[in-house]
């Protein structure tokens, strides 16, 4: 077993998760991520929690999606509603073997089905429940970021801190150093997006900013807030590509007015952001507006979960907003776009209040 999946199950457990004796743990996963599900299982017990394994098969999904009518879609089952009763802790493993298996698949059937998966996940974000989502590498991810497995897996241990010893100090160290600026930022007013082909603002007063440290997200590195619903104004390019079911969209390009966009066009994937775009009346919306913060993760990879960390990048999402930073925005989509305000990509810098906090990339010392 190498020493970095078991630390990597040691921080899950302790650091992510907190396990405590007595609990209930469900983990879900596909059968690729064995290695990773058994150590984590492992630690649950020496923790005196109870693990419960939930391996799912990637193909039952897609029979799902292509066989099934809106209400099947719609159908929550009386097994997951027992455990969001009596499961207070909840680990997800991304372990998918083909990325590209629901490509073919019409967009709006994801959406439904997505829509369940969320209405699942609002019930168990409660205050009094703590989860998790992490990825194991796999040939389907290696070959999506167009690494070799073994590349991959090195690029995932230095991600997520593995590498060191002690990763758990690792992520303390960054959210320590991420809470100066949600210190900051607590009270500002309007954010204003400068850069190649972008020029947009947003207000984020009496919103809240949220410092992601490792514990929802691993790896994280991140800090993000939802704006105010109908005060984005003005256009941004995403740079960096996204691959959302298995659909790659790049070059995207939105232009929003009273909070909503009004025109968007994508060089690749364009057909499948429309589609999403009038999924529901709030995928037109930005749920999320956040700065990447992870300087372990220097390249996309085509995931989200990876990509919109990459240190010195902003990312904004469209659609459901995070309540807990005052986001009002529901809809069944969630699409984080990430653009790279990094010198090497063209450079830009965002303002709040009239201060610069990011420029070309990097976050700049606060006065005051």
């Amino acid at each position: 077993m190498d020493q970095r999946i078991t630390r990597w199950a040691k921080t899950l457990v302790g650091y992510c998760l907190e396990v405590q004796a007595g609990e209930a743990v469900a983990v879900y996963a596909t059968p690729a991520a064995e290695p990773l599900v058994a150590e984590v299982c492992r630690e649950i017990l020496r923790a005196g929690g109870n693990p419960i394994p939930i391996i799912s098969l990637s193909s039952t999904r897609e029979v799902l999606l292509r066989e099934g009518n809106d209400e099947q879609l719609s159908w929550i089952s009386p097994i997951q509603r027992a455990l969001l009763e009596h499961v207070n802790v909840q680990l997800t493993i991304q372990s998918e073997m083909n990325t590209r298996q629901f490509t073919s698949i019409d967009p709006k059937r994801q959406g439904t089905l997505n829509r369940t998966f969320r209405e699942l996940n609002r019930q168990f974000q409660k205050p009094d429940r703590r989860w998790c989502l992490t990825l194991y590498p796999t040939q389907a991810y290696a070959q999506e970021a167009g690494m070799s497995l073994a590349e991959f897996e090195e690029f995932v241990y230095e991600a997520c801190f593995l590498n060191s010893k002690n990763p758990a100090e690792r992520w303390r160290e960054l959210g320590r150093k991420q809470q100066v600026y949600v210190d900051w930022l607590r009270d500002k007013r309007e954010a204003h997006v400068v850069g190649p082909e972008t020029d947009l603002r947003l207000s984020i007063a009496d919103r809240t900013f949220r410092n992601s440290d490792g514990k929802r997200n691993f790896p994280s590195g991140e800090f993000f807030t939802g704006p105010v619903e109908d005060s984005v104004e003005g256009h941004v390019h995403f740079t960096i590509p996204s691959v959302i079911n298995g659909n790659r969209v790049q070059d995207i390009r939105l232009r929003f007015e009273h909070g909503r966009v009004v025109e968007a066009s994508a060089a690749q994937g364009n057909e499948y952001l429309q589609t999403m775009l009038d999924l529901d009346d709030g995928s037109r919306t930005l749920g999320e507006f956040a700065f990447g913060n992870n300087f372990g993760i220097q390249r996309s990879i085509g995931n989200t979960l990876f990509d919109e960390k990459i240190g010195g990048t902003i990312h904004m999402a469209l659609g459901n907003s995070y309540p807990e930073t005052g986001g009002k925005n529901v809809s069944a989509l969630h699409w984080d776009m990430i653009c790279d305000l990094r010198e090497a990509a063209g450079g830009g810098e965002v303002i709040v209040d009239g201060v610069t906090l990011l420029k070309d990339g990097k976050l700049l010392a606060l006065k005051g």
